[in-house]
């Protein structure tokens, strides 16, 4: 299931607004109801319970490939060691860098 927040971002990208932390707040009292928007200050219409559930699919989507982008930046390594591959691979003719790359995205696919 998409957090509130996601789905409230991506509410703001279809009405062609950004997040903004003074703007909107989120709460979660926790009584066993969840998350809720508390405070919204945009100049368009706070969404509808309906409007964020249209927004399910598309969060949870949103959700796995974020986490797929975190896994992929740790196993493509520090910036550092990619210069290294690039530079060896110009040197040498190589394509070590790229492959490396193409292994990472191949073995960490999004959806």
């Amino acid at each position: 299931m998409a957090q509130l927040i996601t789905k409230t971002k991506l509410y703001l990208n279809a009405n062609s607004k950004t997040w903004d932390d003074t703007k909107v707040t989120l709460q979660n009292n926790s009584d066993g109801n969840g998350d809720f928007i508390a405070s919204w200050s945009y100049d368009i219409a706070q969404p509808t319970a309906d409007q964020l559930a249209s927004y399910e699919t598309a969060g949870n989507a949103e959700e796995a490939n974020a986490s797929i982008d975190a896994t992929r930046r740790k196993q493509y390594g520090e910036f550092k060691h990619q210069l290294e591959m690039i530079y060896k691979d110009q040197k040498n003719g190589t394509t070590t860098f790229k492959d490396h790359c193409d292994k990472v995205r191949s073995d960490n696919p999004k959806s």
